[in-house]
């Protein structure tokens, strides 16, 4: 595991870029409960008592294929746009646990390449180690559990929400805030990656220029649709780094790091508790075959 650096240089691009997140798009040929606000695209209409001649009616307040931005008190707030600052970025393996309705997440790393360990005591969610050569010949239970796995582009930054309104669809004024966004869709995780691997060409980095950000409407062959993310980078402005821009870095560096401690530690808990119980199973039978013996 490498030494996370936290201190911001525009002039050192290799260190940066790395300490960033940015190797893995670079890389590429031509062709427990946050306190960060969390951003992500919602698919949903969101519903609202809306009055009508005197009487409230359910209605649509604020339509489907807004960003929404997840505030630590439980608040919402959306935008059709946003405009992101991405400071750092990270990868991650995770999995809805459907039996107890919460997420398996690994280690956020600066890439995908290796192991990670995650908070049930495994590796990678359950997905097996190294490349998969024939997928068809494994057992069903393994290729279900391989297709539930979701690959993550973590990123996180500042964000402006354009024409912003809440929850009632009433206008709302948001200054620029940090937030963390997990892309999971594996069309938006390529959509996402392309900034990245644009300005690594340029050995430019994220945090010098804002991505925009819209969505676009895809159909399902249920007739029922979803949005995914678009994006332009702007770079007719360069931004020059600041002392704050310096401390939002090592925040978020420091927050990284506290959540794979977070995640070693679960992991270590449940690796413990699948050691016990092996081992008392283990005892069970010893104990077995000397009943069995008298």
């Amino acid at each position: 595991m490498t030494t996370e650096i936290a201190t911001l240089n525009s002039g050192n691009f290799a260190e940066m870029a790395q300490a960033m997140g940015m190797g893995a798009d670079m890389n590429k040929g031509p062709a427990k409960s946050s306190t960060l606000p969390r951003l992500r695209i919602w698919n949903q209409p969101t519903m609202g008592q809306v009055e009508v001649k005197g009487k409230l009616k359910n209605m649509e307040v604020v339509p489907a294929g807004m960003y929404r931005l997840q505030m630590p008190d439980e608040s919402f707030i959306y935008a059709e746009s946003v405009d992101i600052r991405v400071f750092v970025q990270r990868f991650m393996y995770k999995r809805y646990n459907s039996e107890e309705k919460s997420y398996v997440k690994t280690l956020m790393s600066e890439d995908l390449n290796g192991d990670l360990k995650d908070n049930t005591g495994g590796f990678n969610c359950g997905k097996p180690a190294g490349y998969i050569e024939d997928f068809k010949s494994l057992p069903d239970a393994t290729k279900d559990l391989i297709k539930q796995i979701k690959r993550v582009r973590v990123l996180l930054g500042e964000v402006k929400l354009n024409n912003a309104v809440d929850s009632e669809g009433n206008e709302v004024n948001v200054d620029v805030c940090p937030f963390i966004w997990e892309i999971d869709n594996r069309d938006a995780f390529k959509t996402m990656g392309e900034p990245f691997t644009q300005l690594g060409r340029q050995k430019r980095l994220p945090v010098q220029h804002w991505i925009k950000c819209g969505s676009e409407e895809h159909s399902l062959p249920t007739g029922a649709s979803f949005f995914l993310p678009t994006q332009s980078l702007d770079q007719t402005n360069t931004i020059e780094l600041s002392e704050d821009d310096q401390t939002t870095f090592s925040n978020f560096i420091e927050w990284i790091g506290n959540y794979n401690q977070y995640i070693v530690n679960t992991y270590n808990d449940s690796a413990g508790k699948k050691v016990s119980d092996e081992d008392a199973l283990l005892v069970d039978e010893f104990i077995g075959v000397d009943d069995d013996e008298e």
